[in-house]
């Protein structure tokens, strides 16, 4: 049976207005050629224009009058500087009714430019260039959102489109990226009625399923269990999992996002906003497992609805090489269709990548942190943190007290935790009056603030036992609370456990907090290969999944205008980037076959771009943890060559066998050019050793070479002994190599 790993981690975010306008370069007049048109380029309106006429404004003016270093408008000098230029003006306004008729005034400037601006109603702007006195014409700039959505510029969403001459503003779809593009989200069903998925602007498209729950954007919505008219479940999106996961992939274009007045200063976009998407439910109402007909059911409605691209953010346990779920995915692969799956929560640890993602041909996620979170602020004496709240809700007025560290504790797992866990029950009366502060790990967070509570404290706050941001804490109804409870980082424990027996407040109004800092890191929950009985990499790439912000089902709020948000953090969250980025690869490159998208995406990837768990400051290097990298949006878009397997593992080998064993990996050219490339093995771990048997091969356009690569244990190898290292075809892609004596 497959289970949906679902880490909820609830906050929430409003945009705010922040804008940046790009400004206008006054271009030489003979630098145009009047008799053609540029078109316009990203961030600009070409239906619109600005005329730059050639005399000076008036912040530049020599006849002005200044007062104190500053124009005096008031001066009868300065007004006669503004009278000679609304002339010019006149002038340019009568030439334009004689010589080009359809453009129309739209505003008049002479402070800081002198300038027209223009609706052109077709109008060529190479006309209005002849147009006598004007210094340069240019389209008009767009005006974007000054903050740029860090889970899109980790994986270098908005620079790809960019390149790719998509629109990064605007309501028109058609210029999104992804547009014409279908991605199947298999998971909890989608709300079509979050603003995410307005579907203004998308084309008329034929609905499927359930129409009750669908428009042009979520263009089918269709629910699978073995029990639907006993349960009279529907493909509505009750629990909140499969629409944060939609969002992430197609939540259109700069949508604002509000909650509890809490601001953030950008408007969240989808990977692919420009995408359609079908609501496949396995996990209708509060249904939370899915058997594998019920899932099988669903790929196969998804492949027969036309979907390029499926999202599949759940997971069960491995059943090695005989995995139905995993052939299943294979495929569809083959079939013509890219699928993109969670590695897992079950990390960290060796051998707890889960099925499907186990699946050879599976696009499958690791998952990296965002460093951003919307928490309360602790303050005191020498104390300044920021703090996560989560279920435990937020403290209706300040809470200040004393400070007590639990004392340290040895757990029943050997290690000693300083402060202690706050997994035992504690003295009676200990903590009256104080605030706790206790070590995460080894129980639930409701057990700790369940016995901090009995013991008399007022609030607790858990520390966190990985590197990066606190994340939002969820609390078991089988330990109930009442005390106001939040996580603080790694990085803030010394700072409080200095202030022990000092007062310190936990304050009560909502902020949103950014820490680049701890961008990348990798989540200590998300799960490493190998893959069990075939010992294959898995993950195969790292994306966002650590306080992801996206979209949540509207009956989760009371804003219907805004819509519902929250953050939450799981290999889920990584996976719709990858599937996100696939529909954009198909997009700008329709004639690539899954294979070639997915090693796109992976054998681009920033092989040093993931930071280790437990210190946050160490490049994570351990392809089982980490696979390729962290996903790269730009490079997969200008891949220019494909692998036919996007990593190699030679499993594991007899502990007392020395030689070598061989694969084959297949290098295809992606472009219409010969190219030469390198051929190298680097990077290497481990007491295995790795090669391959040429140094460089020619390719023709389009064109293709076969490289044997080898891998043999070391003399006196220990079993379970793993190697690993990379293999370089120049700057053009790497792979992942790995072995293990057994």
């Amino acid at each position: 049976m497959s289970t949906l790993r679902l880490t909820r981690r609830l906050a929430t975010i409003v945009a705010s207005g922040a804008l940046l306008v790009s400004g206008l370069t006054a271009l030489p007049a003979q630098a145009f050629n009047p008799n053609t048109d540029a078109p316009a380029g990203p961030g600009q309106d070409a239906t619109r224009a600005t005329i730059l006429l050639a005399s000076d404004p008036v912040a530049t003016s020599a006849s002005v009058t200044k007062k104190n270093g500053k124009v005096d408008l008031n001066a009868a000098a300065t007004k006669a500087v503004r009278a000679q230029l609304n002339e010019q003006r006149n002038a340019l306004k009568k030439w334009l009714q004689s010589n080009a008729p359809k453009a129309k005034v739209t505003g008049e400037f002479d402070v800081a430019l002198n300038a027209v601006t223009v609706t052109l109603n077709g109008t060529g702007i190479g006309v209005l260039r002849t147009a006598p006195g004007v210094a340069a014409v240019e389209y008009e700039a767009i005006y974007t959102p000054q903050a740029v959505d860090p889970d899109l510029a980790l994986v270098k969403g908005v620079q790809a489109w960019q390149q790719s001459n998509f629109a990064t503003s605007g309501t028109n779809p058609s210029g999104w990226a992804g547009f014409g593009i279908k991605v199947g989200v298999v998971d909890t069903g989608i709300d079509f009625t979050h603003p995410c998925f307005n579907d203004a602007g998308f084309p008329a498209t034929t609905q499927l399923g359930d129409t009750r729950f669908t428009n042009n954007k979520v263009i089918a919505a269709r629910v699978f269990n073995n029990k639907i008219q006993q349960n009279k479940v529907t493909a509505q999106a009750i629990q909140s999992h499969g629409t944060h996961v939609a969002g992430t992939i197609g939540c259109n274009l700069l949508t604002p996002a509000a909650v509890s007045g809490v601001a953030i200063p950008y408007a969240p976009s989808g990977v692919a906003p420009g995408v359609q998407l079908g609501s496949y439910n396995v996990f209708p109402a509060n249904i939370e497992d899915a058997r594998s007909e019920d899932i099988f059911k669903a790929l196969q409605a998804a492949a027969e609805d036309g979907m390029d691209v499926i999202n599949m953010s759940l997971g069960g346990g491995a059943k090695g090489t005989n995995d139905l779920d995993s052939q299943a995915v294979n495929n569809l692969d083959k079939a013509g269709i890219v699928v993109a799956v969670a590695n897992g929560n079950e990390g960290p640890g060796y051998f707890t990548a889960g099925s499907p993602g186990t699946a050879e041909r599976a696009l499958t996620a690791g998952a990296s942190a965002v460093g951003h979170f919307v928490g309360l602020r602790v303050t005191g004496t020498n104390v300044d943190a920021s703090a996560a709240t989560g279920e435990f809700g937020v403290p209706t007025a300040p809470v200040t007290a004393p400070v007590a560290a639990l004392a340290p504790s040895q757990e029943s797992n050997g290690l000693t935790y300083d402060p202690g866990a706050g997994c035992a029950a504690l003295p009676a009366g200990s903590l009256t009056g104080k605030i706790a502060l206790i070590s995460r790990g080894v129980c639930t967070f409701s057990n700790k603030v369940f016995n901090a509570e009995k013991a008399g404290a007022v609030a607790a706050i858990v520390i966190n036992n990985v590197a990066g941001d606190p994340t939002a804490m969820a609390s078991d109804p089988l330990f109930p609370t009442t005390i106001p409870a939040v996580m603080v980082g790694q990085d803030d424990k010394a700072q409080l456990v200095a202030a022990a027996g000092s007062a310190i407040t936990i304050q009560s109004d909502l902020s949103y907090f950014r820490h680049p800092q701890y961008d990348n890191i990798l989540a200590g929950f998300s799960s490493w290969g190998p893959t069990t009985v075939d010992l294959q990499i898995k993950p195969d790439v790292v994306a966002p999944g650590v306080n992801v912000l996206s979209s949540v089902p509207m009956h989760t709020c009371t804003d219907k205008v805004v819509g519902c948000w929250a953050f939450f953090s799981g290999t889920s969250m990584a996976t719709p980037h990858l599937a996100g980025m696939a529909a954009v690869v198909r997009d700008v490159h329709p004639d690539w076959a899954p294979w070639q998208v997915r090693s796109a995406i992976i054998n681009t990837s920033i092989q040093d771009g993931v930071l280790d768990t437990k210190t946050g400051k160490v490049v994570e290097r351990d392809v089982m943890k980490v696979g390729s990298g962290r996903a790269d949006l730009v490079a997969s878009l200008n891949a220019t060559v494909a692998l036919s397997r996007p990593s190699v593992s030679f499993g594991g080998v007899p502990k007392g066998s020395t030689a070598p064993r061989t694969q084959q990996v297949t290098v295809t050219n992606l472009t219409a050019s010969t190219m030469t490339l390198p051929v190298t093995v680097g990077e290497k771990q481990g007491s295995g050793s790795f090669g391959v048997d040429k140094s460089s091969i020619t390719l023709a356009p389009g064109g293709s070479a076969t490289l044997t690569i080898s891998y043999a244990n070391a003399a006196g190898s220990h079993a379970n002994s793993m190697s690993q290292a990379q293999l370089h075809l120049g700057d053009a892609a790497h792979a992942a190599l790995w072995g293990m004596s057994k």
